[in-house]
């Protein structure tokens, strides 16, 4: 069974579990999503799956776009995602990944491009402290302060300075999966996930080493203020 599926982040929300912990958690729409295209060692050169996810218009789509869907018998896809498998050869094309693929206890990484916040300064962006703000330095307080000396008379590279912060890809690993709902689609992961509301999420099963813990079905969701 394949592990990886695309998803969309709906907003956070809360539940409690059946000691009456609460638990914070992402409501994600995950799938249903389409093999689009399957990669063979044999023909590519490596084994991959194609999903697709997300309805698209037709008349969005160059010709080449819609020449594959087209071949394929599909409904054209908005968004589409290769991920390696060992063996590809028991994948077709048309299939279906839903979010039954995980299950409550399950742990994933998500990936996903975080929201972007413009040009920002040192102090937002690397967490820098601020200068004085009395002795005639008061507007040097949110300053980056002095950036090399008389020595190499050069700045090297990868030196934190102001510049574009967010709108980057970002992976967020080993997050526990709190409860599945099949029937619509929805996966509650615990904590906080990178992307904007409606953004897409990547997420596949985790690489890291998966700690043995009993994970619970939450009782109930909070009252939202």
């Amino acid at each position: 069974m394949l592990k990886s599926i695309i998803g969309k982040k709906i907003g956070m929300t809360q539940v409690f579990d059946a000691k009456g912990n609460l638990i914070p958690v992402t409501v994600v729409e995950a799938g249903p999503c389409v093999i689009t295209d399957v990669r063979t060692s044999d023909k590519n050169g490596y084994n991959a799956v194609q999903l697709g996810f997300g309805d698209a218009l037709e008349k969005k789509l160059i010709k080449p776009q819609s020449g594959f869907f087209k071949k394929n018998n599909l409904s054209p896809k908005k968004i589409l995602k290769e991920v390696r498998v060992d063996d590809s050869s028991s994948f077709s094309v048309g299939q279906e990944i839903k979010v039954d693929a995980f299950k409550a206890g399950d742990y994933v990484d998500v990936r996903a491009l975080t929201k972007g916040k413009g040009f920002a300064g040192v102090i937002k962006r690397h967490n820098f402290g601020m200068q004085p703000r009395t002795h005639g330095q008061s507007d040097r307080m949110r300053a980056r302060g002095s950036s090399g000396g008389q020595g190499p008379q050069k700045l090297f590279k990868g030196m934190r300075m102001s510049g574009h912060l967010g709108n980057e890809y970002v992976t967020i690993q080993k997050l526990l999966v709190v409860d599945v709902d099949a029937e619509k689609n929805l996966m509650l992961i615990k904590g906080s996930v990178p992307a904007v509301k409606t953004g897409t999420l990547f997420i596949s099963n985790t690489i890291k080493k998966i700690p043995v813990v009993k994970v619970e079905k939450p009782v109930g969701k909070s009252k939202k203020k």
